[in-house]
């Protein structure tokens, strides 16, 4: 088996202050996920991981844009936008009841390079609106229960969103072409 590299992802501090801490530890992660798919060709990153399952590499980075945008911009900024890859004009939502998965799903013409650029352009613009906003100041929307997060609980909630995903990502990434990584 392959190992894969990690050169470009950036190694959070050690001894950094809680917000550089939580957003190292989110960029962490967020190369990690792109790490995971380099050196794949378009057809390797739309190979599913293992029937029934459709998880793909491709499917992890769009839902990943897509969670970028709905706790950054729709969440904590407030932004009414629609979804990037789902049907429904629900703006609270990334997903529907009839496909509640699809931001995961692609077909035969989803490409890196479209998805990795907006994947980019929404972590781009997940930065620009944090920086708006202090640890503890609150969200302008709010989630279902009702309730504003706080910037610190968002930062949180991404970092366990990537590390899960991104151990989806390790064992498909395994099945596609051999490679595991640390």
């Amino acid at each position: 088996m392959a190992l894969m590299t990690f050169a470009e992802r950036p190694e959070p501090a050690i001894d950094a202050a809680e917000r550089p801490m939580l957003e190292g530890w989110l960029e962490y992660h967020r190369e990690t996920l792109v790490a995971k798919c380099a050196g794949l060709t378009d057809a390797q990153l739309r190979e599913a991981s293992v029937p029934p399952s459709a998880l793909t590499l491709l499917g992890l980075v769009r839902h990943l844009a897509e969670v970028e945008r709905f706790w950054f911009r729709e969440i904590l900024a407030g932004e009414a936008l629609p979804d990037l890859y789902s049907t429904e004009e629900d703006p609270d939502a990334y997903s529907t009841e009839e496909d509640p998965d699809a931001d995961f799903k692609v077909s035969e013409t989803t490409t890196w390079a479209e998805t990795e650029a907006v994947w980019r352009a929404e972590t781009a613009a997940a930065r620009e609106s944090a920086a708006a906003f202090g640890l503890d100041d609150f969200s302008k929307g709010h989630g279902s229960s009702g309730k504003p997060f706080n910037l610190r609980w968002i930062y949180t909630h991404m970092i366990e969103e990537y590390a899960r995903h991104n151990g989806h990502a390790d064992l498909v990434r395994e099945r596609v072409d051999g490679a595991t990584g640390v």
